[in-house]
């Protein structure tokens, strides 16, 4: 029986747990909170697929390399609209009860889809609808679960990966203490990584705090391949408050609208589709009008679309809104742009297979192709259901062929220096500077979010992978320092990344570079 480990809880994680155990594996989820927490339950607009008669899987598929501004791997994005459907009954297998209305299962419409065609639970508790679902699975069916328990090092052995170390300050099944705060090894036949995203990179984010990247930079420190760490997706509306919580894409799909500071709908001005474009385009227009008045919020403008349809259709976010103060019924909110998504990450092939045997990747974690240089809407749960999928029923032979992956010699393919080598690290990080300063997360995220944040430059850059060089990772003694180390390396990878890439394409916009070209043929 093969023994798969499987760290992280989102959709990706269990979803690979629950069908690797199915398929006769014998399978252990690791997660460093409660087995609930993470990105996934916090996804408000919802889940994309190509279920209806006016849609098509191409069509679907056309629109996600179109927001990928011409980078997605076309293979990887048929896989992903072609699937999309079966992995839509699935969910309702498993218990997602799907908003509906007369005609059947309701739909609504976000940025850069040719279509309605994003279905919704709850109205914006998507992600939170489909978590619930899937951890109560996990618990009926009794997969073992390690909650609390925190990925300090990928284990490699003879060239393959065969377990991870740990930091157990976690509880077993949601029961009794495990090895409380000990260093732990704990082996498999067949690892997979399913750890989400790094939008704690940088000071304002939409995701929870556990997003810290501790998959990729444990991936990269073993020797993965990891690629196009430079695209990092924005989101455009986030509320401006403390916390910076999101506010979906699908309020823009029903018709909300963006203002400046006179009052003045200015995406248009940018792009013909307006709030629908790309998000990248989206983001990049508010950063630049909140810069042309003096750093302002610009606004979000939904008062039209009514209380009773914006407490029914948005009810998480119209409570948000109104525990902050505002009645967005009445008078638009202040938005800013927070980073929200990770296209790039472990390079994987379409069975969720990295370049190291032993070793899979799922979900946002991983670099499939799907989102090229910028993800479209609501393809993020699809994401990690269609290719979980796929990786679970690879699994269960767990052979030890790696996948082919960019190689690590390419500007946008990376790879720890001599770590397969290694084995366990031996280091904190990829530090060489013994002496130095131990890094601050505060100071890093600042650092990020000023130069390596949603515009860049050759100047910035530079100067920030110089600060990060001159820091040293923490001891890893508890699942800060952990993380700390973890965001290091990651933000180390990410300058350079960005450095390497001179051209501005997708969620990548180099102040120094020339705009996209649909940018600046609408200007």
């Amino acid at each position: 029986m093969t023994r798969v480990l499987v760290v992280g809880s989102g959709i990706a994680g269990l979803w690979t747990a629950i069908r690797a155990a199915e398929a006769g594996c014998d399978v252990t989820v690791v997660t460093k909170a409660d087995l609930g927490d993470g990105a996934t339950g916090w996804a408000q607009g919802g889940i994309a697929a190509a279920i209806f008669a006016d849609d098509a899987p191409a069509r679907h598929a056309a629109d996600t390399l179109a927001a990928g501004a011409g980078l997605g791997d076309s293979e990887a994005v048929r896989v992903l609209t072609d699937d999309g459907a079966a992995r839509i009954r699935d969910l309702i297998r498993f218990g997602v009860a799907f908003d509906r209305d007369d005609s059947g299962l309701a739909r609504g419409l976000e940025a850069a889809h040719t279509r309605a065609r994003i279905l919704h639970a709850g109205g914006d508790a998507t992600g939170a609808a489909i978590q619930a679902a899937l951890v109560g699975t996990v618990r009926r069916r009794g997969l073992r679960v390690l909650e609390h328990t925190t990925l300090v090092d990928l284990v490699v052995e003879g060239g393959r990966v065969v377990g991870i170390r740990a930091i157990a300050a976690g509880r077993a099944g949601g029961a009794s203490p495990v090895n409380g705060g000990a260093v732990v090894t704990l082996r498999a036949d067949a690892l997979v990584l399913a750890t989400g995203g790094a939008g704690c990179l940088y000071r304002h984010t939409t995701n929870p705090d556990v997003a810290t990247g501790d998959g990729v930079a444990a991936a990269a420190r073993a020797g993965a391949v990891v690629a196009d760490l430079e695209f990092v997706q924005f989101h455009p509306t986030a509320l401006a408050i403390p916390g910076t919580p999101l506010i979906s894409e699908a309020v823009r799909g029903d018709g909300a609208v963006l203002r400046d500071a006179e009052g003045r709908r200015f995406l248009l001005e940018v792009d013909p589709r307006g709030e629908l474009a790309p998000r990248d385009v989206v983001a990049r227009a508010v950063w630049r009008r909140m810069a042309e008045q003096g750093g302002a919020p610009v606004v979000l403008d939904a008062t039209h679309l009514g209380a009773d349809r914006l407490a029914g259709r948005f009810p998480g976010i119209d409570a948000a809104c109104r525990a902050a103060g505002f009645d967005w019924s009445r008078e638009p909110v202040p938005v800013v742009p927070a980073a929200h998504y990770a296209m790039g990450g472990v390079a994987t092939d379409l069975d969720g297979r990295t370049s190291l045997p032993g070793l899979w990747a799922v979900g946002e974690v991983a670099r499939t192709g799907v989102h090229g240089a910028n993800r479209l809407a609501s393809n993020s749960l699809l994401e990690g259901a269609v290719f979980a999928e796929r990786a679970a029923r690879d699994l269960a032979s767990a052979a030890a062929v790696p996948a082919s992956v960019p190689a690590a010699g390419d500007p946008t393919g990376h790879a720890g220096p001599d770590a397969a080598a290694r084995g366990v690290s031996e280091r904190n990080s990829f530090d060489t500077h013994e002496g130095a300063a131990v890094v601050v997360r505060e100071a890093l995220q600042a650092l990020m979010w000023e130069h390596v944040g949603l515009e860049r430059d050759a100047a910035g850059l530079a100067a920030a992978s110089a600060r990060l060089d001159a820091w040293r990772a923490p001891d890893v003694v508890d699942r800060r320092t952990a993380e700390d180390r973890n965001l290091l390396d990651l933000a180390r990878l990410t300058a350079a990344a960005a450095l390497a890439r001179t051209a501005s394409v997708g969620a990548h916009t180099r102040r120094d570079a020339p705009v996209p070209a649909l940018e600046r043929q609408a200007a």
